[in-house]
């Protein structure tokens, strides 16, 4: 497995990120160990959690793990924001609640540091000049060596760098955002800031949770019985039926469905290595139930599309972009 820096750091990190949000949950215990066993095994080194993943258990699994191998090897990333009790300020990127969730994560994962502290999602309610000082003080004793963030848009994200930058504090390592063959609006302002910015960005749901694994083709009639898909129903954030069933789709599939056969991988890997080659990006974050699934997608790495098949999918895949994104691109006088 190859391995690229994050973003504008020194720090080192495998070609694909493994996600662990089923570790404890869809994934039990053994299941999860074997997971990460096999990632390190194929050269995998970049492992991200978050407190929110069954409010802890999924650190508690990788820090079982983690304590019967060499800690040095690992780059751990989690994150922090989600409400981790009853009390008014168990939640959010506040100062007390950062200081008290790093080391609970800490405890859980059972290390003295974390690689990559994230703001799991940009809180509304706290000063930015409050959470980035608050993230910097965290670098500075040693208990993180990088902070990065997760959902946030891209005025959010520029003025957090701009921020760090005119105090001094430890800037924003990279950016994890959803981005995908079926959600590409991350293009908009995301990506150009992290490629400006020398963000690195590992994306979450590169398979939009089955949609791009191969499951579904043109034809289809509904979501699979107890997929993701079907379990999104309702879900106007989440992988439904009714959001993503579109023409569009389709489209992307019978292009992932070709690519797929004329290279001998499967079209969870064309979708993962499609994501792993565009512009900016760092890593795709893989996730999976079962070991099937997961050696699936370490399939992924080690190869990579001809500049003629990432130009098929970006076809297949390109969106209406609203005002004033559409009219921009035809006044663009230094291509990318």
């Amino acid at each position: 497995m190859e391995h690229r820096y994050l973003g504008r750091t020194g720090l080192r990190v495998s070609e694909l990120c493994l996600g662990t949000m089923s570790f404890g949950q869809s994934s039990d215990e053994a299941t999860s160990h074997k997971m990460l066993d096999r990632f390190v095994e194929a050269g995998g080194t970049f492992v991200d959690t978050a407190d929110v993943y069954g409010t802890g258990t999924s650190e508690e699994v990788v820090g079982r793990w983690l304590a019967t191998k060499n800690r040095d090897d690992i780059v751990l990333a989690t994150k922090v924001y989600g409400q981790m009790g009853p009390g008014q300020n168990d939640t959010g990127a506040g100062r007390k609640h950062i200081m008290a969730a790093v080391d609970a994560s800490l405890r859980r994962l059972g290390t003295d540091h974390i690689d990559l502290y994230q703001v799991h999602v940009f809180d509304d309610g706290t000063p930015m000049e409050e959470t980035l000082g608050t993230l910097d003080r965290l670098v500075q004793s040693g208990k993180v060596r990088f902070v990065g963030a997760s959902n946030y848009t891209g005025w959010q994200l520029q003025k957090s760098i701009d921020l760090a930058r005119h105090n001094g504090w430890e800037p924003f390592a990279c950016l994890q955002p959803l981005y995908n063959l079926l959600d590409r609006s991350a293009e908009l302002e995301l990506v150009p800031v992290c490629e400006r910015e020398g963000v690195g960005l590992i994306a979450w749901s590169p398979l939009r949770g089955g949609w791009l694994s191969g499951k579904y083709r043109r034809g289809a009639s509904g979501a699979e019985t107890g997929s993701r898909v079907d379990q999104a129903c309702g879900n106007d954030n989440g992988e439904s039926w009714d959001r993503y069933a579109t023409e569009r789709t389709w489209t992307v599939l019978d292009a992932l469905h070709d690519i797929a056969g004329t290279t001998g991988h499967s079209v969870a890997q064309v979708a993962l290595r499609w994501v792993a080659q565009r512009p900016g990006v760092t890593s795709p974050i893989i996730g999976a139930r079962t070991m099937e699934q997961f050696e699936d997608n370490l399939g992924a790495a080690g190869w990579s599309l001809t500049s003629e098949q990432m130009a098929r999918l970006d076809e297949a895949s390109e969106f209406d972009r609203p005002y004033p994104y559409g009219l921009l691109r035809s006044f663009v006088r230094r291509p990318a």
